[in-house]
């Protein structure tokens, strides 16, 4: 923890009566979810589709789920792997692993075969809960590994709409030779798992990166780490009891993990859960459980905003939105407030950090820097400390150009089993972030871009969201994405991807002319490619790389 004893420039930005230093009391998560239930037991803690659990029911079905683990075997420090959407099981494990002192490694299940086998080999997962639906294809995955079983659920468990828009079959698929997920619950119903003391420094979650620089590394979130984020973000939200927090965030994510499903679980909240993040589906959601929080990639509010009969009305309840995994153009967040009364607050954060560590309070609407046009992402949230550094890791001053470096208890202690990669990221328990940034004077951080993007344009630095954010503000562009390409007379040349918004046209040769108005000679595109659809990784960010590969066919 950083000298408490100097009060950091932006607690003078904070919302009153918040703390720049929280104190978290509960020694584990495990801890903070019983002080939850002996609170209100019978207030609901989960609600899925027209299904409802409550904290003292959800708390016996983990605590049956984590009996029937022990029984297998099943002990502290074990790790199992969970391919699943967002559907109740989900959390059941979460809290039924956390009983156990074992740890939860989160599994896309959208990952092929050979992505999936690296986090199997690399976790040395002991066994996977796995949507039904993906048993063939997590079996070849996982033969030859230390996985002992694999054991399936279906998604129309815990409710009974089977709404077609999310579910193509109301006939759940067949289970693993090794057991439903169901039956090992009924079979253990009433049990509970043997006690065990934890620490804030026990490991509760294994989150890949996404791999853009190398093979995913797995990020060792631990209960201090959840617990501390848990606490800022409900106390940064102004999370209530009653309140419903939707999860739009893929819980195979941090974002989705911890502020969308550990957050409320933790509070006397209600976490609403969809399984897949259909658009349509997420406006509904919104009005039936009265949503008056979430956190999603700028992906699934651009979605939203395509969503024909989405009004105002449906986002009535909505006090707290929030973006994180790619800076918000400031036009995105005026057309949504516009559309819908609701503003976008940005967050940052990343699996290294536990997701969110610096956001915009609520009700504030985030500055834009006059240089670059950005929006804000926030000021750094309680226990956190924030610092742009050069090179040499030394402090630069206000307004100047930089690697972003964070450091509090939210920041993981390393890699799973890989101490170089440690060591390069966090010298000294510091988090390098890879992201080019600013801070101003009242401690406002504004992300450049990362420092691998930056394009050289015959010497001059040309970071892609600069001419993002001037391309996305045409009002027939639905997403851009910028790249620098090999030019043998610039070295590198600015070519931008885009896709238009339903019933909306515009050339190639318009797109560049506007931004050529807005933009200075070396920054303006001198390629513009209209493309159906950016290519995206699951949880809505722009892979950039993909775009790099072949020019004119993204």
């Amino acid at each position: 923890m950083e000298d408490t004893s100097v009060t950091p420039v932006w607690a003078g930005a904070y919302p009153p009566g918040l703390p720049t230093l929280m104190d978290v009391k509960a020694a584990s998560l495990v801890d903070a979810w019983n002080e939850r239930v002996r609170r209100n037991p019978e207030g609901r803690a989960l609600a899925y589709f027209d299904g409802s659990i409550s904290a003292a029911e959800l708390d016996q079905l983990s605590d049956a789920f984590a009996a029937a683990l022990e029984a297998r075997g099943i002990t502290y420090g074990d790790r199992i792997g969970i391919q699943l959407q967002n559907i109740p099981q989900y959390v059941i494990a979460f809290l039924a692993l956390w009983k156990l002192g074992a740890i939860a490694v989160l599994m896309n299940p959208m990952y092929k075969e050979r992505e999936l086998r690296h986090l199997i080999e690399d976790s040395g997962a002991r066994g996977i809960l796995a949507d039904d639906s993906l048993y063939p294809a997590t079996a070849a995955a996982a033969a030859g590994t230390a996985v002992e079983w694999i054991l399936t659920t279906s998604g129309l468990e815990y409710q009974r709409r089977n709404d077609p828009r999310i579910f193509h079959s109301a006939v759940p698929a067949p289970s693993s030779p090794d057991g439903d997920m169901a039956a090992w619950i009924a079979e253990f119903a009433g049990r509970k798992p043997a006690d065990r003391t934890l620490a804030h420094s026990d490991v509760a979650l294994l989150a890949y990166t996404s791999g853009t620089t190398g093979a995913p590394k797995g990020a060792m979130n631990t209960h201090g780490n959840i617990l501390n984020v848990a606490a800022t973000c409900s106390a940064w939200m102004g999370l209530q009891p009653g309140d419903s927090v939707l999860a739009v965030a893929p819980l195979f994510h941090i974002t989705g993990a911890v502020i969308d499903a550990a957050t409320p679980l933790l509070a006397d909240t209600t976490l609403v859960m969809v399984n897949r993040t259909d658009p349509a589906v997420v406006v509904d959601a919104f009005a039936e459980h009265q949503i008056t929080c979430t956190t999603g990639s700028i992906t699934v509010f651009n979605a939203i905003y395509q969503v024909p009969d989405a009004a105002a009305a449906h986002f009535a309840s909505a006090r707290t939105l929030y973006s994180g995994g790619a800076p918000i153009p400031p036009s995105t967040v005026h057309a949504f407030k516009e559309r819908f009364g609701a503003y976008i607050h940005n967050i940052f954060g990343m699996t290294e950090t536990t997701s969110a560590v610096i956001g915009v309070p609520p009700g504030v609407q985030a500055p834009v820097d006059p240089a670059s046009g950005s929006l804000s992402i926030g000021l750094p949230l309680p226990n956190v400390t924030a610092r742009i550094i050069d090179a040499a890791g030394n402090a630069l001053p206000f307004g100047e150009q930089g690697e972003l470096e964070l450091s509090g208890p939210q920041i993981v202690p390393g890699y799973w089993n890989n101490p170089d990669a440690t060591a390069r990221t966090m010298p000294g328990g510091r988090l390098r972030t890879g992201d080019v940034a600013t801070m101003d004077e009242s401690g406002w951080v504004y992300i450049v871009d990362r420092m691998k993007d930056q394009i050289n344009v015959s010497g001059y630095k040309v970071w892609p969201r600069e001419v993002e954010d001037v391309l996305y503000e045409h009002p027939a562009v639905y997403e851009a994405a910028v790249v620098g390409m090999p030019d043998a007379y610039r070295g590198e040349s600015v070519v931008a991807y885009v896709s238009l918004k339903s019933g909306h046209t515009a050339t190639e040769e318009e797109l560049i002319a506007f931004t050529k108005e807005r933009l200075a000679a070396y920054k303006y595109p001198r390629s513009v490619y209209v493309i159906d659809d950016l290519p995206k990784t699951q949880t809505g960010k722009i892979r950039r790389r993909e775009l790099r590969k072949t020019p004119k066919e993204g």
